[in-house]
């Protein structure tokens, strides 16, 4: 599913049923979120967004730090990575500089950025060698989950090279991928082994997914997850709820827990996915709050790894 169809299929999601606080309801965790977007589109045009279409009204505005700041006031947000919103290549340096200058500025929880490139684009290695020992800039992605993508694009001689240029220059790469492609993107880590990678989403597991679906998923998920330069990130599938007040917190469990079992405690990340996670959430509170509900009986050290501590190692934050 592409993007544009992924976020209009997912006017989706909901509010999380929560039992009333008790005395011994443990506080949230301290969480670093790894995958926060803002955007200011009377600056930059996003290469996905229709303000026409039914994730215009949710999001068809900017979403700045002021915003995200009062969207995870009392959640427990001590950092954030930013996620790059898939602007327009022309416009790929702008952003660049912009959440650089906002990591500089220390004024926010943004302390890191995985910014936009085209690995197979003819000016990229000139691009991403910018970012070599940065401070602030950890990685890259593409998103390569829409339409415009063709099979079997992730194995092309040059994009691949650009993969493992991003290794050489010790910076990660962002899957954002269909689900159903995930075999590709195994070989493609298998051709780049010095190559850190981050599964965004789940590798994009569907709520709306038949039965046989989900069992390939399951099994294509635990065959990347065997590759030791690859992280899972808990993210932005929530938004594949087939629609708004129709998840529970067992719909979100079994993609979840999966996750977390076939990569281990030590190679999941949360990320808030905010403001996209708004399509299925009525606020930033209820996702967090909902993963913490799937995860409670496992032990706090791994809990504090999923929110938290494997974020700061893998990011070195």
């Amino acid at each position: 599913m592409n993007r544009r169809d992924f976020l209009a299929a997912s006017a989706a999601a909901a509010t999380l049923p929560l039992a009333p606080a008790s005395a011994e309801d443990k506080p949230m965790l301290p969480i670093v979120d790894t995958h926060q977007h803002l955007w200011d589109l009377e600056k930059l045009k996003l290469a996905w967004f229709d303000p026409k279409t039914p994730e215009g009204k949710v999001l068809g505005h900017s979403f700045t730090p002021t915003e995200y700041a009062e969207a995870t006031k009392g959640v427990g947000v001590v950092k954030a990575v930013y996620m790059e919103v898939d602007v327009v290549p022309e416009q790929q340096q702008a952003e660049a500089d912009y959440i650089v200058e906002l990591c500089e500025s220390k004024k926010t929880p943004t302390c890191a950025a995985v910014v936009s490139g085209r690995p197979n684009s003819d000016g990229f290695e000139k691009y991403a060698k910018q970012f070599k020992g940065h401070k602030y800039v950890k990685g890259v992605r593409q998103v390569l989950h829409v339409k415009e993508t063709p099979a079997g694009y992730a194995l092309e001689e040059k994009f691949v090279k650009g993969i493992k240029l991003l290794g050489d220059l010790g910076l990660s790469f962002d899957l954002c991928v269909r689900p159903a492609e995930l075999p590709d993107f195994v070989k493609l880590v298998d051709q780049c082994p010095n190559t850190r990678f981050i599964l965004d989403h789940c590798g994009n597991a569907n709520l709306k997914h038949t039965p046989a679906e989900r069992d390939q998923w399951k099994r294509d998920m635990a065959e990347i997850a065997k590759k030791k330069n690859v992280v899972g990130k808990v993210s932005g599938f929530i938004a594949s709820a087939p629609a708004r007040g129709k998840w529970t917190v067992d719909d979100l469990a079994p993609v979840v827990n999966h996750t977390l079992d076939v990569f281990g405690p030590d190679r999941v990340m949360f990320g808030g996915d905010w403001p996209v996670c708004l399509l299925g959430v009525e606020k930033y509170a209820d996702w967090p709050t909902a993963l913490k509900t799937v995860v409670k009986d496992r032990p706090e050290e791994q809990q504090k790894k999923l929110f938290h501590d494997n974020a700061v190692t893998f990011y070195g934050l």
